[in-house]
């Protein structure tokens, strides 16, 4: 009986340290297939470290070009990369400044900003209005996570939609009156007379 299981035992396995181990073969490997290795940008050569602190020189004395000869503070300044020689473009030598365009609403900001007399109120009430949003913010989360709380808010919000689409826009003159009051709170923020 011993030998019929040795038999059997090394047909299929063999005996190591006292283990059996599969001499079975599984077939082949499953084949891989691997994506192409990603090939590198060409890396420029390593700078010294003069010759970095030579580029920020130059682009601190282009800085100091700049903001000398009145030019606009929106000015980009060329990668320290870039040659400090000057060129000429349409027959004017630049040395690697360019001057952008600042957007028509950022000069409308800075003009009311300059109309502002007392900027310090102002930046006190703009900082009050961020904590006050932020600490809103803060308590609407706690609502939110308060069981049961959040959907009998939402069936209110629903109801009160509901009221006021009826009392104001179902019907053809609630719903002029309604236009004429919006229009006349419009006119009176803003100002305007039409």
């Amino acid at each position: 009986m011993a030998s019929a299981t040795a038999s059997a035992l090394s047909s299929t396995s063999a005996l190591v340290d006292g283990r059996a181990t599969s001499t079975r073969q599984l077939g082949p490997a499953p084949q891989c297939v691997g994506l192409p290795p990603l090939v590198s940008p060409p890396q420029a050569a390593p700078q010294t470290r003069a010759q970095r602190a030579g580029a920020y020189c130059r682009k601190i004395v282009r800085n100091v070009a700049a903001i000398a000869g009145g030019e606009s503070m929106t000015a980009t300044i060329a990668a320290p990369e870039e040659s400090a020689a000057p060129t000429a473009v349409n027959g004017e030598a630049t040395t690697g400044i360019y001057i952008t365009e600042t957007p028509e609403f950022v000069k409308t900001i800075q003009q009311a900003w300059d109309k502002v007399e007392d900027k310090y109120a102002v930046s006190t009430l703009a900082l009050a209005g961020a904590v006050a949003l932020c600490g809103t913010a803060g308590m609407i989360s706690a609502i939110d996570r308060l069981p049961l709380v959040p959907g009998a808010l939402e069936v209110v919000g629903i109801g009160y939609t509901g009221w006021f689409a009826y009392k104001n826009l179902f019907f053809k003159p609630d719903r002029q009156a309604f236009v004429a009051k919006v229009k006349d709170i419009y006119k009176e923020i803003t100002g305007s007379s039409s």
